[in-house]
């Protein structure tokens, strides 16, 4: 999945953790390794891929659940229960992981991209759990109690809602009985509450948040596509010719190289359990935020009737599948990938297909996803000065305004 800040997934979605013992060596690439399904002798499963080529061995694990599993007026505990090293929950630990989090949603009071990603998703999820912020807020966060930990605990960490991925030098007996250490204790089954399935807000909508910036932040975004939709591919491909491949990309050419409207804008798409969604981003100077919203509407649209071109579509597959092989040049990096596919529900062989299935994607294939993504127009948050203030902090009346709130 790309990577967009200010929506991790697996940080908002998942509780997850990793760690490398390494020497500083270079590795090689994993991307044709064989991946094992490992069945400790306890039970706990992983995903795992044998490599002495290096002295490392690299670990991540996630317990679904996450975020959504929050009481509805105390978001925050899952992100207090991951950020701490003991399941001792002591006084002092908590308020020291309390006051630091505290200090980080203080600026993100004053921090433009944070504004924007919380009002989005409140706009896309009205009334879900993925429209809380996995951070907890201000009010919350100080009212969140050992008790409230330790229930959630209780609900979520369980051996059925552990993901576990391996890479590294050490053999399957050996792995197998860390794992028992580690994770055996934990209770055979969690006890989540259901979240319903939520298709994001349709578009269009617009909102305005009011700060006192130099420079104008936009987050736009729409419904997108489960991980598990047949036509995914499809659409992963029309975001990378769409915002996802950097300087090629068709945002990146119409707002930054025509107009010089931005330093970037980017688009990705961003996938959890129970929906999902395309995610984009830019800044623009204050005066310009309609012009640089117009000119991203319009491609989008424009792209939503037309689709890519077979040389945008062939150029994409080509990129995508080499980069592959960067991706996946780490043990860390392979971990990462293979808890990924394990919380995405993706066969253990995926790796192995992965060429294949962007090779069959079509033309009509790319197009009909395009319609899907983008025809009925963008949800926007913009975040920066009233209209008026930005136009006469740069004293260029008649300039287009940012939208207002609806």
């Amino acid at each position: 999945m790309n990577h967009l800040p200010n929506f991790t997934r697996r940080a908002a979605f998942a509780l997850a953790a990793s760690f490398t013992l390494a020497l500083a060596l270079p590795a090689p690439s994993f991307a044709a390794a064989k991946i094992q399904h490992l069945i400790s002798p306890g039970g706990i499963e992983a995903w795992f891929v044998q490599d002495a080529t290096v002295p490392l061995i690299a670990m991540e694990y996630a317990f679904t659940g996450g975020a959504a599993q929050d009481p509805a007026d105390k978001p925050g505990v899952g992100n207090m229960v991951a950020s701490l090293t003991s399941s001792h929950l002591d006084a002092a630990d908590v308020d020291r992981i309390r006051s630091q989090i505290m200090s980080g949603l203080h600026r993100d009071t004053t921090n433009p991209n944070s504004l924007a990603s919380r009002k989005f998703l409140e706009i896309a999820f009205p009334n879900h759990p993925y429209s809380r912020p996995g951070t907890g807020t201000l009010e919350s966060v100080p009212v969140i109690t050992v008790a409230d930990m330790r229930d959630y605990i209780r609900r979520v960490i369980a051996r059925d809602t552990l993901k576990i991925a391996v890479v590294g030098d050490v053999d399957p007996a050996t792995l197998g009985q860390l794992l028992d250490k580690t994770f055996g204790s934990l209770p055979a089954k969690a006890s989540l509450t259901p979240v319903l399935d939520v298709v994001a807000s349709k578009p269009p909508q617009r909102a305005f948040v009011p700060l006192d910036v130099p420079q104008t932040t936009i987050t736009f975004g729409g419904p997108g596509f489960m991980r598990h939709d047949p036509k995914f591919m499809a659409a992963y491909i029309d975001n990378h010719i769409m915002g996802g491949g950097g300087l090629a990309s068709r945002l990146y050419r119409e707002v930054r190289e025509k107009r010089g409207l931005a330093y970037s804008v980017y688009e990705s798409l961003l996938w959890m359990d129970h929906s999902a969604l395309f995610v984009g981003n830019t800044g623009t100077r204050a005066d310009r935020a309609g012009d640089s919203l117009d000119a991203i509407d319009k491609e989008v649209r424009r792209f939503a009737e037309e689709g890519p071109t077979q040389q945008e579509l062939d150029e994409a597959k080509s990129y995508l599948k080499g980069s592959q092989m960067l991706q996946l040049d780490t043990s860390s990096k392979l971990a990462s990938a293979l808890l990924q596919y394990q919380l995405d529900r993706l066969p253990i062989d995926y790796l192995d297909k992965r060429n294949a299935i962007i090779d069959a994607v079509t033309l009509d294939d790319a197009k009909q996803a395009a319609k899907r993504l983008w025809s009925q127009g963008l949800l926007t948050v913009v975040v920066g000065r009233e209209p008026q203030a930005a136009a006469q902090s740069t004293g260029a009346p008649g300039t287009p305004p940012p939208p207002k709130a609806n």
